[in-house]
């Protein structure tokens, strides 16, 4: 035989014979009860059927037979309730209790939170803590870095903002931009992939060379307006009062020509303190340069420091090897990128 009942051979096997109808009533109670099974126990029972005689005629548990009649007198339905699965570990309290905890300090750790719960008399895991939060969609992901802001910056970002936010495309498309970056030969976070089997990790071509200190870097400042890039101008030495000066007198006034700018053009430069003295503040102010008012702390609005990182990610993928050979193909990628 196969079956016996309609139950698989292999569920018999070992158990005494006078076990047979247990299991089979076992098995029986473990079934699903289709609706029409389900509805016709509930006309049989509302015809005046005993639960004991509706059990036997249609071969079902008594006790499946007073859980269906009792469930349709209470709720008017013989619907099955579905089970979602096993019971979770943590209670909704818990759970809102974790979510509550990441919102007020964002770089609290899932095994922080582990530790809170045990504090409580709960213990899970460090992965059931991350499949909470991620139903609650928060996933971990890297701290985005930005300028620390005191309050007298937040209030001159707002005058910025105020001033200039009716400004229309024209007056943006007139203003120079410009800034100052430092480009290492060799960047330790550097990150790339390849092609290799497990033991060939070390090998020269899988790997990528580092040095100590970056092997060095080039000080560069550069321009740009809505009519292209200018020429980068590599500062040697510290960079002082006079050698800005010097800097504005070079490029300035020819920028202005090769990028079109209109007669009404603005400067911008940030408050770094090399920018802002006397001396400085006079030479713009004899050669009749309108500087654009700049909030400190804010580089984000700079859209050179977009065609800085486009810079680095060109030259670094070149892979200089010296100095010499940074500083010139910084001059290249340089040339190659353009505004919108």
């Amino acid at each position: 035989f196969e079956s016996i009942g309609g139950v698989p051979v292999d569920v018999f096997q070992g158990l005494p014979s006078n076990a047979v109808p247990l299991c089979l009533t076992l098995w029986e109670n473990q079934k699903e009860i289709g609706q029409d099974l389900r509805n016709k126990i509930v006309d049989l029972h509302q015809s005046g059927s005993s639960l004991g005689a509706i059990s036997k005629h249609l071969k079902v548990p008594r006790s499946s037979v007073q859980t269906i009649v009792r469930k349709h007198k209470n709720h008017g339905t013989t619907q099955p309730s579905y089970r979602s699965g096993r019971r979770r570990i943590l209670s909704p309290r818990d759970e809102h209790t974790l979510v509550r905890k990441v919102q007020i300090n964002p770089r609290t750790t899932a095994k922080d939170l582990v530790k809170i719960l045990e504090e409580t008399g709960t213990k899970v895991s460090i992965s059931t803590v991350k499949r909470v939060l991620y139903r609650h969609n928060l996933k971990g992901r890297s701290a985005r870095k930005k300028p620390l802001l005191q309050n007298h910056h937040k209030k001159a970002r707002l005058r910025f903002a105020t001033a200039h936010g009716d400004k229309d495309h024209t007056f943006w498309r007139n203003v120079l931009w410009s800034d100052e970056t430092k480009i290492e030969l060799f960047v330790h976070n550097d990150h790339r992939y390849v092609w290799r089997k497990k033991e060939e990790a070390y090998k020269p071509k899988n790997t990528i060379p580092t040095v100590k200190h970056g092997g060095g870097s080039i000080m560069l400042w550069g321009y740009s307006a809505a009519g292209g890039t200018g020429a980068l101008h590599k500062i040697d030495g510290i960079m002082r009062q006079e050698k800005y000066v010097d800097i504005l007198k070079q490029h300035l006034k020819t920028s202005v020509s090769k990028l079109k700018l209109g007669c009404k053009w603005a400067f911008q430069m940030d408050n770094d303190p090399k920018h802002t003295p006397k001396v400085v503040a006079k030479w713009l102010k004899d050669n009749k340069v309108k500087v654009l008012e700049w909030p400190s702390q804010s580089p984000e609005l700079n859209p050179m420091e977009s065609l800085w990182a486009e810079l680095r990610k060109l030259v670094q993928a070149r892979r200089p090897t010296n100095l010499t050979q940074l500083h010139q193909l910084c001059q290249e990628e340089g040339a190659k990128i353009h505004t919108t």
